[in-house]
């Protein structure tokens, strides 16, 4: 018997111990870099290159501080990898911008903070940094005689992953971290145990993700970001704080699955201060004051949305500390469905009004844990590094073949810091994983005309996922270069596990990369605005022409064909691409964390037929240079969209009025939570959200909560009441290229704006329907409905084929009176795309010798000419045409396309006619069976950029009014219009409606 309570014993014993390892490694701390990531141009703290000892005694400040000195001094940028081990520190650590401390091992290192470490225990009231931190991010080396400055709103790629944080005993008003930086700045896989300290964090910035925050008066202290952007938070636990989980002033917090613990309050807005709180999926446990304290109210930058936010003994949900009124909540558990407070708009033509919302329901079980949020990288021993499978990163070497030939064999890829220039697509299948570890020292790059993604052509991608795959892509930057015009640099297709992280799209203001000396020293003029721009063998392009490439490539970031999962921690700032996002045709449910947005001409985002998709920390920049023009946000054919923490702005040297920041065509069931619109010039954007065909702007700049139902009254009005000139649509800037289709559609486009809209006959709403980097100059439709687009084509710089220079074909009919005053050295070229799904239908339409041609129905040419040479260029025939898609419409390559306002259809044996714009004369024509045109007769002395003829045959002329002529010549009537007649063309379901462009408008006239 004692033998077997012995046995007893031991076995209690053992298991005993067991369970006290168990519990000794906590699961949230389990390293994400098992390994030691091999990167040749990365620094390692190690024992024997630092003479250190990790071990927890050994001081290692000062051999610390020159690890991360040594990689600012020698590079500008880059990563130290820390291995496991406990690094004793006495004093503050400083990280440079663009610096990454990684850890690395079995166990994450951690970095200690000594017990009663000099300084840590008062206040440096002279300072600007009273407070005492472990370790300080700057925006600059600090050494001896250059004291600390903080890291600021040009402070990028700042970061610490994979690394413990304490703050031993005797150390009161030590804080863990200051965060202050900007974009690609974050820490994520940490716990950070701040003890008896005063906080985990000071100031925040751009993102935080899986961080354990333990102890202190507060996890996070922070007060307004440095570029006052919001912060995404995201798969977090916060337990123990004394005052606080969160203290926060103007911060802007964007909270998705936190988990607050045994705290007085989870997050309380400054005492006199404002902010814009979004908070879901969280989970509040014995929180004894008060889930959320608001300080102003009545104030429109008082906003606070939460989502199903789960609270277990927390009586108060929200406590008002103006009033002192108190949202109690008598159930132990229960769920929050919906709190909202701030000014709201029940839908887009609801008024505005302060307002609390609450959808509290009591719950029979609080949830054990949340799931996290964010996909997880894959266990270390699954990678290969692209180096060892013949990879250069050196920008001159071409890695396609050996990223495509890795892809086929590899599931895994790591891409070490360097330079990968691509020559071709990179192609991803399903379940690739590219993963590098810092945006701006891992980069693929193109080198102007690169000819595969060089001249006239559909979108080539960069690196193009795969459909429907979970595949993933990490801390790379897409550099695309500046003359090149077919680039996008990542098409998206993959499906909802899919995981795109701490991606950098590289050209924002002409800058295109760093470039390394051979002594490996960075020759960066610097980060953010005002980067100047570099001449290299690699970027050949004289620096001062860049500007002129601005907005000639496509989308940086293209999300289509169902494409969609987790996107998180993305700069998109590229000034030559069209937008830095466009995402059409998907319905994968997608989630958006921290998406920068900024530095494009034309349009920083748009969203086409779109649904299921949740944006967080949503920020947009225009710039006084590129973007004082810029249209924010484009949402057409949308539904189920929220954007939380919605932030919209103009630098203060942007001086042109905006009237629209999101502009809305034909959405529903789309939420904006925590909206702020703004600039500290007087020209802010006049309404941050309007719907075109409504009407409806919202006019709050300030709001906590509005709805795009769908359904809301329109302030619009059409009739199309006959013989009654109604103006349908407004806002343009200077449409041309007027057509129809068989269906009685209206198309147009704006030239400078390169936007193509169409009008839709059946619901008489707007849309746009395509933004591509070409000038469209007019319009016109195939047999089979195929919209057939003119546009101007200038010769790409630095694109030689055969080994000369591209230049355009000069036609034999150019016109000097127009090519003469600076118009020549273009050419005007034609692409096809079938409005129902435009991206998938781009297609360039070829040349042929028109000797060649039989079976044509449909011949194009403009409406009107403008040259002296009229009489004889009127009837000329050249030697070749561009074929439509439908095989049978052919459009003679004239010069006269590329200057006129429209373009007509002639059939052969039918009558045309074109208008003589000098003389004002118009003019008839017959249709040769080859589509030659004969038989030229001066009808009118009227005449100017356009006509139409309606179902009887009578003859509508524009000439600053519109002259109504029956089919013997004879006037009948004028029409009147409020604006100058541009263009015109019938439509409807009827073919009965008269559609008019003007310099800003769309109207329409039904004329029986």
């Amino acid at each position: 018997m004692k033998r077997v309570k012995t046995i007893l014993t031991c076995l209690l014993l053992v298991l005993a111990g067991l369970n006290n390892v168990l519990l000794a490694k906590d699961p949230r701390s389990i390293s994400v870099y098992q390994q030691k990531p091999v990167d040749p141009l990365a620094v390692y703290f190690t024992a024997n290159d630092y003479n250190i000892k990790a071990d927890g005694k050994m001081d290692v400040s000062a051999q610390l501080q020159a690890a991360i000195n040594k990689i600012e001094t020698e590079i500008g940028y880059g990563i130290l990898f820390i291995p496991e081990g406990k690094y004793l520190v006495t004093k503050t650590i400083y990280v440079p911008g663009s610096v990454r401390l990684i850890g690395y091992g079995a166990n994450r290192p951690e970095i200690i903070l000594g017990k009663n470490s000099p300084g840590f225990q008062t206040l440096n009231a002279d300072s600007r940094y009273p407070e005492n931190y472990l370790i300080f991010f700057t925006g600059g080396l600090v050494t001896e005689g250059r004291p600390a400055g903080d890291a600021g709103a040009g402070t990028f790629y700042s970061a610490i992953s994979n690394i413990d944080l304490t703050i031993q005993d005797g150390n009161p008003l030590a804080v863990a971290m200051r965060t202050h930086y900007a974009q690609h700045g974050f820490f994520n896989h940490m716990i950070i145990n701040a003890g008896k300290g005063r906080a985990c964090i000071s100031e925040a910035g751009n993102e935080i993700e899986d961080v354990v925050f333990l102890g202190g008066d507060y996890g996070i202290t922070a007060n307004q970001t440095s570029p006052s952007w919001p912060v995404a938070m995201i798969d977090t636990y916060f337990e123990g704080q004394r005052k606080a989980a969160i203290q926060s002033n103007n911060t802007g917090f964007a909270i998705v699955n936190m988990h607050v613990k045994n705290v007085p309050v989870a997050v309380e807005i400054k005492e006199g201060e404002i902010d814009r709180l979004f908070m879901e999926n969280c989970l509040l446990d014995n929180v004894k004051t008060a889930g959320v304290v608001i300080s102003i109210e009545n104030h429109a930058q008082t906003q606070v949305n939460m989502l199903n936010v789960s609270c277990r003994n927390v009586p108060v949900l929200a406590s008002y500390r103006q009033s002192g009124k108190k949202v109690e909540v008598s159930d132990k558990i229960y769920s929050v469905k919906e709190f909202v407070y701030g000014l709201i708009m029940d839908d887009m033509a609801a008024n505005s009004g302060f307002k609390e919302i609450k959808s509290i329901e009591p719950l029979q079980q609080f949830p054990v844990a949340l799931t996290k949020d964010i996909p997880a990288l894959p266990g270390m021993e699954t990678w290969v590094n692209i180096r060892d499978l013949g990879a250069k990163g050196d920008g001159e070497t071409d890695d396609t073949k050996a990223f495509n030939d890795a892809i086929a064999k590899h599931n895994v890829i790591y891409v070490p810091q360097g330079f990968y220039r691509i020559t071709g697509t990179v192609k991803m299948a399903p379940g690739t994983r590219l993963i590098g570890l810092h945006p701006w020292g891992t980069q693929f790059i193109l080198k102007e005309s690169e000819p595969a993604f060089s001249g006239f052509g559909a979108p080539v991608a960069m690196v193009e996922s795969s459909e429907g795959g979970d595949d993933i892509l990490n801390g790379i930057g897409i550099t695309t270069g500046g003359y090149n015009y077919r680039a996008v640099a990542c098409k998206w297709m993959a499906g909802k596990d899919s995981y795109m992280n701490d991606i950098k799209f590289v050209g924002g203001h002409g800058t295109l990369r760093p470039v390394r000396s051979e002594g490996g020293q960075n020759r960066q003029g610097g980060f953010g605005f005002g980067q100047r721009n570099i001449s290299s063998p690699t970027n050949p392009v004289p620096a001062q022409g860049l500007d002129l490439a601005w907005d000639n490539q496509y989308w940086s970031l293209w999300i289509t064909n169902n494409g969609g999962g987790t996107f998180k921690d993305l700069w998109t700032a590229n000034t030559y691409a069209t937008s830095g996002l466009f995402v059409s045709n998907t319905s994968t449910p997608s989630r958006v964390y921290a998406i920068s947005l900024e530095h494009h001409v034309r349009n920083e985002a748009r969203f086409e037929n779109v649904s299921n998709w949740k944006l967080y920390a949503f920020q947009l920049e225009e710039e006084s240079r590129e973007g004082k023009e810029c249209q924010s946000v484009e949402l057409s054919n949308c539904r189920s969209i929220r954007f939380n923490n919605f932030w919209n702005y103009r630098v203060i040297r942007v001086t042109t009025p905006k009237q629209y920041g999101v502009r809305v065509w034909n959405c529903e069931d789309v939420e904006f939570r925590n909206v702020k619109n703004y600039t500290q010039k007087l020209v802010v954007t006049e309404f941050p959200i309007y719907d075109v065909n409504r009407k409806l702007p919202v006019y709050p700049w300030e709001l906590a909560k509005v709805t795009i139902t769908g359904s809301e009254k329109t302030n619009k009005t059409i009739s199309l009441e006959a013989g009654k000139v109604e103006k349908l649509a407004t806002g343009f800037y200077f449409p041309t290229g007027i057509t129809s289709d068989s269906k009685g559609n209206i198309y147009f486009c704006e030239t400078l704006k390169k936007r193509i809209y169409k009008w839709s006959s059946e619901s008489n709403t707007m849309t746009l329907l395509a933004d591509y980097p070409l000038q469209p100059f007019a319009l016109s439709t195939d047999t089979k409905d195929n919209l057939l687009v003119t546009f101007r084509y200038d010769p790409q710089p630095g694109f030689n084929i055969n080994g000369k220079q591209e230049t355009v074909k000069k036609l034999p009919d150019d016109n000097p009176g127009y090519s003469g005053w600076g118009n020549s050295g273009w050419a005007t070229l034609m692409y096809s795309i079938n409005p129902a799904n435009a991206e998938a239908t781009f297609t360039p339409l070829v040349r042929k010798a028109n000797s060649q041609l039989s079976g044509i129905k449909r011949v194009i040419y403009p409406s009107s000419r403008y040259r002296g040479d009229f009489l004889k260029q009127a009837t000329y025939w050249p030697d070749s045409s561009f074929v439509a898609t439908d095989g049978v419409t052919i459009i003679p390559e004239i010069y006269d396309l590329g200057r006129c306002a429209s373009l007509s259809a002639a059939k052969p044996g039918q009558t045309f006619y074109t208008a003589n714009e000098l003389p004002k004369k118009f003019y008839s024509f017959n249709v040769e069976p080859n589509g030659h045109l004969s038989g030229m007769k001066e009808i009118l002395g009227r005449g100017e950029y356009g006509y139409a003829v309606d179902n009887d045959g009578n003859l509508y002329v524009a000439d600053g009014q519109i002259f109504v002529y029956d089919k013997t010549g004879k006037e009948i009537k004028r029409i009147n219009v409020e604006e100058r007649p541009i263009a015109i063309c019938f439509g409807g379901t009827g073919n009965d409606t008269l559609f008019i462009i003007t310099d800003s408008s769309l109207f329409g006239l039904k004329i029986k």
